[in-house]
């Protein structure tokens, strides 16, 4: 038993936001994840609201303005031997204003054709959610 107290999961946010027949998704720089895609996202601070978090996140990453919208998915991510554990919510957005460019943590930000989507090395918790929810289906944009 250890001595330091159990803290529970982080709370995270990401945003799926398609344009067409293309999803914003941005190259993970850092962490466990590092150098996969996934859709942008990040921690939520104490006192913030889910789907300001998600704004926050989403500006801080990508450069881009959205309207948050619905909540899509509730996704859990543990990685192996408790490296980390997440809950991830995850809201559709609609692109308000500004032009995608890599920011924060993000290698890189690009939006990605469907028909590219198999091809593209993603987060197991991103094409989860790709395949549950047929995105990109513009819905979202």
């Amino acid at each position: 038993m250890s001595d330091q107290p159990d803290r529970g999961p982080l709370v995270g946010v990401s945003v799926a936001i398609a344009k067409g027949n293309s999803l914003l998704l941005v190259k993970r720089g850092r962490g466990a994840y590092r150098g996969l895609w996934s859709l942008p996202g990040g921690h939520v601070r104490t006192g913030e609201r889910l789907a300001d978090a998600a704004a926050r996140e989403l500006r801080e990453e990508t450069g881009i303005d959205a309207a948050i919208g619905r909540r899509i998915d509730v996704v859990e991510i543990m990685l192996a031997n408790g490296a980390a554990h997440h809950v991830l919510v995850v809201f559709e957005g609609r692109h308000v204003a500004g032009d995608a460019v890599a920011a924060d943590d993000a290698a890189e930000v690009r939006w990605v054709g469907a028909p590219d989507l198999p091809h593209i090395p993603l987060t197991p918790e991103t094409r989860q959610i790709i395949e549950a929810h047929g995105l990109p289906s513009g819905k979202a944009a």
